[in-house]
């Protein structure tokens, strides 16, 4: 079997991606708790000034993700128009104009969902981003044809 189809990333896949990949890290997870914590003491105490801490830390990694988003949508290259994506046996190919990458399935780290996107991890920190809302008829075949080629345990994909 083989998938191909062509995706356009834009500042919302590329927001998506981020808030997933920061979110299930130890610093993101703590920067949303203490920020929490901030506020639920402030309320508690009535000890207002712990509000201010409180937002920053809650609002200050979305806003630059946002940011990062928007700047890497329009700045990098690779996001001017669509990527050409190709599953196969073989692995990964993604392409743009003559220039083309190759991932075989064993080296691929982990395919996670979010609400908008499949992303398959090339490497612990790098990610192909599949829209969801641009692959409607052939997400099912994307999810089967990951599924099929990846250990069960490296496949985090919610329906």
């Amino acid at each position: 079997m083989m998938l191909e189809f062509d995706v356009q990333i834009t500042t919302k896949e590329l927001y998506d991606y981020m808030l997933r990949h920061n979110y299930h890290k130890p610093e993101g997870i703590l920067g949303s708790c203490l920020g929490a914590l901030f506020l639920v003491y402030a309320i508690a105490q009535k000890q207002w000034i712990y509000v201010v801490p409180g937002l920053i830390l809650l609002a200050y990694i979305p806003l630059v993700l946002l940011w990062k988003s928007f700047q890497q949508a329009k700045l990098n290259p690779s996001f001017r128009g669509p990527l050409h994506y190709r599953l196969d046996e073989n692995g990964l190919e993604i392409s743009k104009g003559e220039e083309s990458l190759q991932y075989p399935w064993e080296e691929m780290h982990q395919a996670v969902s979010t609400g908008h996107s499949i992303i398959l991890y090339t490497s612990p920190v790098n990610g192909t981003i599949f829209p969801k809302d641009q692959l409607a008829d052939q997400l099912p075949l994307l999810i089967q044809m990951i599924s099929t080629h990846m250990p069960p345990r490296k496949v985090k994909i919610r329906s």
